[in-house]
């Protein structure tokens, strides 16, 4: 077995008799075993399998149709979402740089007139004194991809285009669960606050009935400033829930790319905060996390990376090139012949004294190499965390709801004997404010809870990666027009074929 001294030689003489050769390692699967068998207690309690649910448009089951349109404009008109289309259009472009390695890289042409007037020299008008001489040539160099170098560049170029796209679909997924929870989020603002408005208008009338007591002499003062209290502390409480809502809402505004103070819609529609069991998912847990766009695009950057140490390996050896080249020259002086001049042959170059520049080339791919490689294994991890976290958080939210529905309950039944109680003369006022603090503090956990396990749900099904397909064209028309007409694009503005992952997925 040859030595590593020899390996360089060895290889060239392999290649010389058994044709091109492609260095550096070829693409394995960062893949590690417990993801193929990996379960969760957690997400087996929060979630049921079903045979034909659409994981792409997994909103839908909350039949809210202006989350619907909002989640519609936000793939036309997000700009992150843009951003990560039009890289796409970028990684397609450097697939076609790397494709032209397979056609001559030198390619040269060259013209050039001479005008000669002798008689400026030895002041005889003789005949022919003055001619023109013509040339053209044109020479071409084709490298050899003798050892890879193109086809590497080709497959680290392909992968990147692949692990665009996953980051595209990746922007589609954290995009459509933003816009899902800043819109309950905002629903969720919006009934607090008028819990908080309804309480405050109880809480007003006990205050009216308990001055007039104190005006007349059937009642102290004590009772009238707790009265008092308790209604101002309400109170304050709504301007900052009406911030909340303001500021949700413009949020909710830029995510689908429109300014703030706009979405009108919102107000004509009002919708209570949705309330789902389980989530519905369409295959085993491990499936789902492999299927995540962002851990795809993990995996193709492993992919690309691979394919750059076999270019780094091609600089350790000899260049290998085919040379040619055409000449024609002619002159406007009488009986001066034209001539032809045709020339090729081979060409090698060996950068044999780098003084270890090229190998550690190669070393620092290789390093590079590994960190994706823990990068890719960290990424599923993290998936995975992140769903049994969600599907805890949900499991845990909605038992928290169940208990809060039901203290609600008894708080409004509680301020209803109480408040009946202290008419009859059989309780202070006291257990009034008791009962209306009690009432209030309970059904705005109760909502807390209620989007609490909503928010859950959604983080469980971006955890899965839920909502990576759109029917969206990449570029909106405009965008498109405006592209072309600034520079030529050819079909590269085209819709991309989709990726395999993506033909696999229901």
């Amino acid at each position: 077995m040859p030595n590593k001294r020899q390996r360089p030689w060895a290889l060239l003489v392999a290649a010389t008799l058994g044709g091109c050769v492609q260095l550096g390692p070829d693409f394995q699967s960062p893949r590690q075993g417990w993801i193929d068998h990996w379960d969760s207690d957690a997400l087996a309690a929060a979630s049921t399998q079903q045979p034909q649910p659409d994981q792409r448009q997994w909103w839908a089951q909350f039949d809210d149709h202006l989350l619907d349109r909002l989640i519609g404009a936000a793939d036309v008109n997000n700009p992150n979402l843009r951003i990560a289309a039009l890289r796409i259009l970028e990684a397609r472009a450097q697939l076609g740089i790397a494709r032209s390695g397979r056609y001559p890289q030198v390619q040269q042409a060259s013209t050039d007139a001479l005008y000669l007037d002798r008689s400026q020299y030895d002041g005889s008008p003789a005949l022919d004194s003055s001619a023109w001489q013509y040339g053209a040539g044109f020479d071409i160099g084709w490298e050899l991809d003798f050892w890879g170098r193109y086809s590497r560049a080709i497959e680290s170029a392909d992968a990147s285009y692949f692990a665009a796209q996953a980051n595209y679909e990746d922007a589609l997924v954290l995009l459509r669960a933003q816009v899902a929870q800043t819109y309950f989020a905002l629903r969720t603002a919006e009934a607090r606050l008028a819990i908080a408005r309804d309480n405050a208008t109880l809480q007003k009338r006990s205050l009216d009935i308990t001055e007039r007591l104190f005006n007349s002499g059937n009642s102290d003062e004590l009772d009238l400033q707790q009265a008092k209290t308790q209604y101002l502390g309400t109170l304050s409480s709504i301007p900052e829930l009406e911030t909340q809502v303001a500021q949700t809402r413009n949020a909710l505004a830029v995510l689908i790319g429109e300014p703030p103070g706009s979405l009108p819609e919102l107000n004509a529609e009002t919708a209570l905060v949705p309330l789902v069991q389980q989530a519905l998912l369409d295959d085993v847990p491990a499936n789902l996390l492999l299927r995540r766009p962002d851990v795809r695009a993990a995996e193709l950057q492993v992919a690309a990376q691979s394919a750059l140490i076999g270019i780094a390996e091609t600089d350790l050896y000899p260049s290998i090139s085919l040379l040619g080249t055409i000449g024609w020259s002619a002159s406007s002086l009488n009986g001066s012949p034209q001539t032809v001049s045709l020339g090729a042959g081979p060409s090698l170059t060996w950068n044999l004294f780098d003084h270890g520049r090229l190998r550690n080339n190669v070393r620092v791919q290789d390093a590079r190499l590994q960190q994706l490689i823990e990068a890719y294994r960290d990424r599923v991890r993290q998936a995975a965390r992140e769903a049994d976290d969600a599907a805890t958080g949900l499991t845990k939210a909605l038992e928290r709801e169940r208990i809060l529905r039901e203290a609600s309950f008894s708080a409004k039944r509680s301020l209803t004997l109480a408040s009946a109680q202290y008419r009859e003369g059989y309780s202070d006022f006291q257990r009034v404010l008791d009962a209306q603090r009690a009432l209030f503090a309970q059904q705005d956990g109760y909502l807390l809870a209620r989007s609490a396990a909503l928010s859950n749900l959604i983080d469980l099904y971006r955890a899965l990666g839920g909502g990576w397909y759109s029917s969206q064209p990449l570029l909106d028309p405009t965008t498109r027009e405006q592209m072309r007409q600034r520079t030529d694009w050819g079909d590269l503005l085209d819709e991309p074929p989709a990726p395999p992952a993506q033909a696999e997925a229901p």
